[in-house]
């Protein structure tokens, strides 16, 4: 039998504090500091009762410590899928830190990080990528990784994955089925049909596996670098984009030697952006570490904004095929990086370059579910490949289980105690 876990679920210093307890014996322990019109055992689950927390003193006086609301959930129809309380009282640190003091001298336990939404997936109320779809609702800082973690939580990414499973087991299953009637030479797979199977699950898993970059960019900020000529005027119009006077401006050149980042919400999405030293020949040391680290932050952005004055020309920097590049003329007629003249056009350019499948319903942002689908693709390329020479039954099986194998991995299907470990452990105490 699990223990019975407590702790408080709401940031402190907040006018309301929320504690969540968990276990056989969460309705008992609240029971015993709680004074309302009846035991909590008597009530109906989902329902909401006013009381008094109360603590007893050693000579059997009662001495209240906080009006409050309990809520109690009978399992299996609760977050964890146990026996669960949740204490609604004031957010003062003393009544809240008493309260969790009363709680465990009655037999409750302090949860560990993440313990509530690991009882929920080893309880089967949500597999393993939907409860790190909560850890990510929790740290969504925009719309857009609010949307994402929203749909993955209420399992649109386990839904596309089971899909794909279904039909890896099908082919699984007919090719197995084969392996059986050998000696009848009988085959029950159309090795065209399974071709052409393998190779929409391949274009499928591909998708996936390519939304990553997408799907990082937006979890983590889509990074900017803004590169040009000393003095053209980047670390004005990092200042601008902020609201904030995050880089020195000054008219003497190379002030700016190192990297200077910040991030910012357009529209909902995350951007990164990138200050970087001035982009010229210098025999300056330090000023050309600079520089190169200016260069090498070109290499990583996914948008670099070229930047530069009348009569000055563009930096020459190498550029990828897949980054955007806005070019950006400043102290012109069209843009003035000091009054914020030319701003509108620049932030709609930014939103322009957000990759097109960025509003798609599903997206993969954990690097765990990317390295896992990467290993399914390979897999099931296998599979095609012994297909398309037709190799014998049991050697394609054997990829399509291996596929199979990989994708069980990003919904909690096979795991270990030490991945299960580190996953949670990330997540907040109370959650």
């Amino acid at each position: 039998m699990s223990s019975t876990i407590c702790a408080i679920s709401t940031a402190k210093g907040g006018a309301i504090g929320i504690i969540r307890i968990s276990g056989p014996k969460a309705i008992d322990a609240v029971d015993k500091i709680f004074e309302g019109r009846q035991s909590l055992k008597d009530t109906k689950p989902f329902t909401v009762h006013f009381g008094n927390i109360v603590e007893t003193t050693s000579d059997k006086e009662k001495k209240m410590i906080d009006e409050v609301l309990v809520t109690v959930f009978h399992a299996p129809h609760s977050y964890t899928g146990e026996d669960s309380v949740e204490i609604s009282c004031h957010g003062s640190s003393f009544i809240l830190d008493k309260a969790i003091s009363l709680l465990m001298e009655n037999g409750c336990e302090m949860a560990k990080p993440g313990e509530y939404t690991q009882r929920a997936f080893l309880n089967g109320k949500m597999d393993l990528s939907q409860a790190e779809a909560v850890a990510d609702l929790i740290a969504s800082q925009n719309e857009a990784m609010h949307r994402i973690a929203m749909n993955q939580m209420r399992g649109a990414f386990s839904k596309r994955l089971s899909e794909l499973r279904h039909e890896l087991l099908e082919m699984t299953s007919l090719l197995e089925l084969e392996l059986d009637f050998s000696e009848e030479d009988v085959q029950f797979a159309d090795r065209e049909k399974l071709i052409n199977i393998a190779t929409e699950i391949e274009d499928e898993i591909s998708h996936l596996v390519d939304s990553f970059a997408t799907g990082n960019a937006i979890k983590n900020g889509i990074p900017v670098a803004i590169i040009g000529a000393p003095n053209v005027g980047k670390s004005t119009l990092l200042n601008q984009l902020l609201h904030d006077d995050r880089a020195i401006v000054s008219d003497i050149q190379g002030t700016t030697r190192d990297i200077i980042e910040d991030t910012i919400t357009i529209n909902g999405h995350l951007f990164r952006f990138i200050d970087t030293a001035g982009i010229r020949h210098t025999s300056d040391t330090i000023e050309q570490m600079g520089i190169e680290r200016s260069l090498k932050a070109a290499e990583k952005a996914q948008i670099i904004i070229l930047m530069t004055e009348p009569g000055i020309p563009f930096p020459k920097i190498v550029i990828r095929e897949d980054q955007h590049i806005i070019e950006v003329i400043n102290k012109s007629e069209e843009f003035q990086a000091l009054t914020g003249q030319g701003l509108d056009w620049l932030e709609r350019e930014l939103l322009n370059c957000i990759p097109s499948n960025s509003n798609d319903d599903i997206l993969v942002t954990n690097l765990r579910h990317k390295q896992a689908l990467s290993h399914a693709l390979e897999a099931i390329q296998r599979a095609k490949q012994s297909l398309e020479y037709q190799m014998s039954g049991d050697i394609i099986s054997e990829d399509l289980r291996q596929c199979l194998s990989h994708l069980a991995e990003i919904v909690g299907e096979i795991s270990t105690d030490e991945v299960l470990g580190n996953i949670f452990s990330k997540f907040c105490v109370g959650k």
